[in-house]
């Protein structure tokens, strides 16, 4: 279905591939000599954490969690819940979660507290673009790629209704029409 969207470049392909590699950096650094595992929340982290764990020097082990907080709408629906969970142990390993936007928390938080039934060593989370004007819940977030206050954002992983995901670099988008639901995140 083609859609009558308008979009406007926030970050560029080439922004995000020097600040990717920034964060690889120190990451590696961080976790020298440590058991490091990365779990990356699908399915929007999953183009930044392949870029991300590239520039990590260190060895890992990765895994992935999806968590559904969304669906179809604009706005958190508040209620998280684990559609596809870590298969990896975790007891005294240092996580590292990889998530593309952290806005209220709550997705987070409740999977950070998730995490810590397991038993890691510790839990720390990198996110692509951190939205602290939106959070609801005090979470916190160790490495951040980008701050952007407003606008709701697709590209390199981030979607709109399943679409623009393959975007190079994020863009804010302004629907052509407005789903069932729709609230706009700036206002």
């Amino acid at each position: 279905m083609a859609r009558n969207d308008s979009l406007e470049q926030i970050v560029s392909k080439e922004e995000i591939a020097k600040r990717v590699k920034e964060l690889g950096r120190q990451i590696s650094q961080d976790y020298k000599d440590k058991s490091l595992v990365i779990i990356g929340i699908l399915k929007g982290a999953f183009i930044f954490m392949a870029d991300l764990i590239r520039e990590i020097s260190v060895p890992m082990q990765i895994d992935f969690v999806r968590l559904a907080s969304y669906g179809n709408l604009m706005q958190s629906s508040g209620e998280v819940r684990i559609t596809k969970d870590i298969e990896l142990n975790i007891e005294d390993k240092d996580v590292l979660v990889v998530e593309d936007i952290v806005d209220t928390g709550l997705t987070l938080q409740y999977l950070e507290e998730v995490l810590k039934l397991h038993k890691p060593a510790s839990v720390k989370i990198c996110c692509l673009i951190d939205k602290k004007e939106r959070r609801q819940v005090s979470i916190n977030v160790d490495y951040v790629g980008f701050d952007i206050p407003r606008g709701f954002l697709v590209g390199y992983g981030l979607d709109f209704e399943e679409n623009y995901r393959e975007l190079p670099g994020i863009f804010k988008i302004i629907p052509g029409y407005e789903p069932e639901g729709f609230i706009p995140s700036d206002k």
